[in-house]
């Protein structure tokens, strides 16, 4: 957990808890449009001991994605200019902990790298790598499958359809029931910080807020110098 501090982490879960729209496990909402679902990448120490206390209680369940060549290390892994702060992540027995207590764990790859770049063997590691050691260290086989830094080509995309029930990236816009089950959009928490919370995300004035954070990320993004 990266964008929120631990207070404004709770009140804005108190908000979205006492909202209209349903907070629904990400499968779930899938199959029904207009509910929301909570997800995390990663699996930094925090969410143990900031964000999950407060969803458990809160009874919002959350989607967990766990990069599995680090468990127990740092998230070591970000490219030139990605500015993330070094922190620690959960360990084995942490994660089995959570997946009892109910937090769905869902795969991140297993070394966070890009895979766009990844051709072979190599790309077929970074998915079967830890659907097996999900599965042999928590008990539970991993069902999503979430693509670093959002990147996926053809390649990706074919590989987790292979293995996963359905994938996300990082495409900001809603999921209406139409589209690719293995590239689906999310709303990134960091353009949640300010007057519109995950708690507004359905609302008019939220879509509103969303469209215009997601047209100027696209412009961003579409600059070259």
């Amino acid at each position: 957990m990266i964008s929120y501090d631990p207070d404004l982490f709770r009140a804005r879960m108190e908000a979205l808890a006492e909202s209209g729209p349903a907070v629904v496990p990400l499968a779930e909402c899938l199959r029904q449009p207009g509910t929301i679902a909570v997800t995390f990448d990663d699996g930094f120490g925090n969410f143990a001991t900031d964000a999950w206390p407060v969803l458990r209680r809160l009874r919002i369940p959350a989607t967990l994605f766990v990069v599995t060549g680090r468990v127990g290390a740092r998230n070591s892994w970000d490219q030139p200019g990605v500015r993330v702060p070094d922190l620690p992540l959960l360990d084995w027995p942490e994660l089995r902990e959570l997946a009892q207590e109910g937090v769905e764990l869902g795969a991140h790859s297993h070394t966070h790298a890009d895979l766009t770049g990844l051709q072979g063997e190599q790309l077929a590691k970074e998915f079967e790598l830890p659907l097996r050691l999900i599965e042999e260290r928590v008990g539970k086989k991993p069902r999503a499958f979430a693509y670093p830094y959002g990147k996926v080509d053809a390649q990706a995309r074919a590989r987790s359809a292979a293995l996963y029930e359905t994938a996300c990236g990082t495409v900001m816009g809603y999921w209406n029931g139409q589209g690719d089950v293995h590239d689906l959009p999310r709303l990134d928490t960091y353009y949640l910080r300010g007057a519109a919370g995950p708690a507004d995300v359905l609302s008019g004035r939220g879509r509103r807020w969303m469209a215009a954070r997601g047209f100027a990320r696209r412009v961003r993004s579409g600059l070259s110098f």
